[in-house]
C-alpha cells in the first residue's frame, strides 16, 4: 500500500511555485504521491504535469475531473500531455460532479450522471490507450479525424473514479482501472465499495481495481480545536446526497466524523484500519487544516507508513 498527499497550496503566493515547493517537501517526507483537486482554478492536469517534471520520481494524479463541462477529446489531450511530461507517473481521476456546481457554474442540467459517466469513460479509454476514437453514444459523440495521440505517452494513463454509489462503482468497476472515494471510512469501504467494484471488475473480466482512498486528516495533540476546524471546513459536503450517505454508511453523521485526528499512534491504527477495509492506496487530504507545524508532523509520519 503506498501512501500519498493532496495538495492545497493557499495564501496569496503564486500557487504554482507554492505547490512545487509543497510538492517537494512530501517527496523529502518520503510520500509516494501528491494529488491536485480540480474546481473553478488551477488547471489539475497542467499542475500535475508541472510537479511531477519539478519533482522526480514522485506519482501525480488529479482527483477529480468532474465529467459534465469537458469532453473526453479535451480531457484526453490534457492527460496524455500530462503523462508524457512525467514519464508515466500521472493518474487521471474523474467524477460524476455535483448538481450545485454543475447546473451553477455551468448552466447544465445536472442529468444522468452516471449515464455520462459510462459514455466519457468508454471514449477516453479508446483515446488515451490508441489516440484515436470513433464513439457515439446518447449523450456524448467523440471523433478524431486527425490522430490525438502524444508521442511519450504511448502507455496510456491509469483511469480512476470518484465513485462511491452503486452505479458509479458498477461502472467504474467495468470501465475504469479503479476508484478515488472520500470521506468514506474504513466500514463503508470493506462493506459496501469495495466489494462492489470488485465484483463488477470481476464480471467484466477486468482486473482488481485499485482503490484510492482519500481520508481527511492530521496529527495533532490539540484534537478538539481541529475537530472544530474540520466541522467547519467539510460541512459542505454534507449537502451532497452522495457524501451524506457514504458518511452515513462509514457511522458518522457530519463529515469530520470520519477525519482522522489525533498522534501518530492514533493516525498510524487508521491508515491500517483502512489498509485492511481494503484500500491500495491512502492519500490524506487537508493536512494543512492546523497549520504548518501539525502538517510537517502528518507529513512526517505519512513518509514512514509509505517507506
Amino acid at each position: 500500500m503506498t501512501v500519498g498527499v493532496a495538495l492545497n497550496a493557499t495564501g496569496p503566493d503564486n500557487q504554482i511555485d507554492a505547490t512545487v515547493r509543497l510538492a517537494r517537501e512530501a517527496a523529502a517526507a518520503g510520500l509516494r504521491s501528491a494529488w491536485f483537486g480540480q474546481t473553478f482554478g488551477a488547471d489539475s492536469p497542467q499542475l500535475a504535469a508541472i510537479v511531477g517534471r519539478e519533482v522526480p520520481g514522485l506519482q501525480v494524479g488529479t482527483s477529480a475531473i468532474p465529467v459534465f463541462g469537458r469532453h473526453p477529446l479535451v480531457v484526453s489531450g490534457q492527460a496524455l500531455t500530462a503523462q508524457a511530461a512525467t514519464h508515466g507517473r500521472y493518474h487521471l481521476g474523474l467524477a460524476l460532479g455535483t448538481k450545485l456546481l454543475t447546473e451553477g457554474g455551468f448552466g447544465v442540467p445536472f442529468a444522468r450522471p452516471v449515464a455520462r459517466l459510462r459514455e466519457f469513460l468508454t471514449a477516453l479509454r479508446q483515446l488515451t490507450e490508441t489516440g484515436a476514437a470513433d464513439f457515439s453514444g446518447e449523450l456524448i459523440t467523440a471523433r478524431t479525424p486527425i490522430p490525438a495521440r502524444v508521442p511519450g505517452a504511448e502507455g496510456g494513463v491509469p483511469l480512476l473514479v470518484a465513485a462511491m454509489g452503486p452505479q458509479a462503482l458498477r461502472a467504474s468497476g467495468e470501465l475504469a482501472d479503479g476508484i478515488l472515494p472520500y470521506l468514506a471510512g474504513p466500514r463503508a469501504l470493506a462493506e459496501h465499495i469495495v466489494p462492489a467494484v470488485t465484483a463488477a471488475a470481476q464480471a467484466a473480466g477486468r482486473p482488481a481495481p485499485r482503490i484510492v482512498a482519500l481520508v481527511p486528516g492530521v496529527v495533532t495533540d490539540d484534537v478538539d480545536a481541529v475537530r472544530e476546524k474540520a466541522v467547519e471546513q467539510l460541512a459542505f459536503y454534507e449537502q451532497i446526497p452522495s457524501y451524506a450517505r457514504v458518511i452515513e454508511l462509514s457511522g458518522g453523521e457530519r463529515a469530520a466524523d470520519v477525519a482522522v485526528i489525533g498522534d501518530e499512534k492514533k493516525v498510524a491504527a487508521e491508515v491500517r484500519r483502512y489498509r485492511d477495509a481494503g484500500a491500495t492506496e491512502v492519500v490524506f487530504s487537508g493536512t494543512e487544516i492546523a497549520g504548518d507545524v501539525a502538517r510537517h508532523r502528518t507529513w512526517a509520519l505519512l513518509g514512514e507508513l509509505a517507506g
